[in-house]
């Protein structure tokens, strides 16, 4: 019987320990993707246009919205 208590214990202490890993690794994780998208943010219609100039073009609005429709149907 006191085995078995050992067992049992380790095994209930091995669950609690998976259980608060996955919710700090949820958090950290969280936090993680949100600094990235504020370092990298999604593309805009600024950078349509940059790219559009930099292509030596001047985009219409049509096409602006063409390419942010193409890009959202991506995600």
């Amino acid at each position: 019987m006191i085995i078995f208590s050992a067992v049992g214990n380790s095994i209930l202490w091995c669950a609690i320990g998976l259980v608060v890993g996955g919710i700090i690794g949820f958090f950290v994780a969280r936090s993680l993707f949100k600094r990235s998208l504020k370092k990298n943010p999604p593309i805009n219609e600024k950078m349509i246009r940059v790219m559009f100039k930099q292509m030596g073009r001047t985009p219409s609005e049509a096409q602006i919205r063409q390419v942010m429709n193409a890009m959202n149907q991506q995600r």
